[in-house]
């Protein structure tokens, strides 16, 4: 297990902790050099559970031998960058969550094929760009069952370490890629389209002719404006949450999860 003391500020090889941009390690160019940072030992553990390839560590000193022995036990090849809680704090800009954080190795995107060969429903979420909402996103989806995930390019990547966190890691258990042609590309394969808005045609969510049906992808659009009239009208239905006490909408997390529970296949 080899351990680096970290005595100084631009080690080189802390960089994907301490100065490279969410964009940076992306990296779009090289994908196959691409990586993404998980926090804390649980969700590190679900990532490795996962397969998925962790190339070091950081962590506090007193958790070589605490919260992050599991880990380091699992991978004893693995790099270990350690310092007090207050030089990982000004390393990183915030006190770690429980004192880990794990760089992973990015994996090649899978094919919408891939995803989608024996879903039955799935969430397209389209256009929206707040970290927390997609973490939150993913993990109702794993909660309740749903198949798989799908996000539009302009969408949050759920690779963005506060996704990653607020999922509990569910971003590495429910099979997810990213959709440039938009829920349309869905109907080739047997999916009917559901898009969550509010228009005078919309259908209550428990409408009992959207349970009825075999395959369905629910369409949630961004937080302030919902989605495009373009790809509401190019949807099989418009579905809303009936609403009480003059709220007009929920925030798109929670309405994700509810339209998931009402509508997910009841073994």
């Amino acid at each position: 297990m080899p351990i680096v003391h970290i005595s100084q500020l631009d080690h080189p090889e802390l960089a994907p902790y301490t100065s490279l941009t969410e964009a940076q390690l992306r990296n779009r160019l090289n994908p196959d050099q691409a990586i993404f940072i998980a926090e804390s030992p649980k969700v590190i553990n679900v990532a490795l559970n996962r397969g998925y390839a962790p190339l070091s560590l950081l962590c506090e000193e007193r958790h070589i031998e605490g919260d992050a022995a599991s880990i380091i036990e699992r991978c004893p090849d693995l790099t270990v960058y350690t310092g007090s809680r207050e030089m990982l704090a000004t390393l990183t800009g915030y006190t770690l969550t429980r004192g880990v954080l794990c760089a992973m190795r990015r994996p090649e995107p899978l094919s919408l094929e891939q995803v989608a060969k024996e879903a039955r429903r799935i969430v397209v979420i389209d256009g929206v760009v707040d970290a927390t909402n997609i973490g939150a996103i993913f993990r109702s989806a794993a909660a309740i069952g749903i198949d798989a995930v799908l996000l539009t390019p302009t969408s949050c990547d759920p690779f963005n370490r506060r996704s990653i966190r607020v999922s509990m890691g569910t971003v590495f258990q429910v099979p997810w890629t990213w959709i440039p042609e938009g829920a349309q590309a869905l109907k080739p394969l047997g999916f009917k389209t559901a898009a969550m808005a509010l228009s005078d045609n919309s259908l209550p969510l428990d409408a009992p002719e959207l349970k009825q049906i075999p395959r369905l992808a629910l369409i949630m659009g961004t937080e302030g404006d919902g989605l495009p009239q373009s790809t509401i009208d190019s949807c099989d239905y418009v579905v809303r949450i009936p609403m009480k006490h003059g709220v007009d909408s929920l925030n798109v997390a929670a309405a994700a999860a509810v339209a998931c529970w009402e509508l997910r296949i009841k073994e």
